[in-house]
């Protein structure tokens, strides 16, 4: 394995034991933590090191991460929705990535017809 495949794992299992921590003292810096844009350039540093900074592939990364954030911003709207309505873990989950496909491949159809 390459440190840049080891790194970003550790970063991610380092950010989930803090989420879990802070969450006893604050809910809002955990939310904060667990929405911070961390894992997007933890991506682009890999895209970027195994592909020597070739701008057209970052290029064409950086859309594709713009793709993906739509739909994850649907699914916390969805997961909110649902814990606002009452409903359990389970349910709140399936609302959230049932948003989060929904969005997703409506956006890669557009994507797709448009040619970007």
């Amino acid at each position: 394995m390459k440190w840049q495949e080891v790194v970003p794992v550790l970063i991610s299992i380092v950010v989930i034991i803090l989420v879990a921590v802070l969450q006893k003292q604050s809910k809002l810096a955990a939310a904060i933590l667990s929405t911070m844009p961390l894992t997007a350039p933890l991506a682009l540093w890999i895209v970027y090191s195994l592909n020597d900074g070739n701008k057209v592939v970052m290029g064409e990364f950086s859309l594709s991460l713009l793709v993906g954030a739509i739909p994850t911003f649907g699914f916390i709207v969805a997961v909110w929705l649902a814990a606002r309505a009452g409903l359990g873990l389970g349910p709140i989950l399936l609302y959230g990535y049932g948003a989060w496909a929904v969005m997703l491949l409506l956006l890669v159809g557009v994507q797709r017809l448009l040619g970007w």
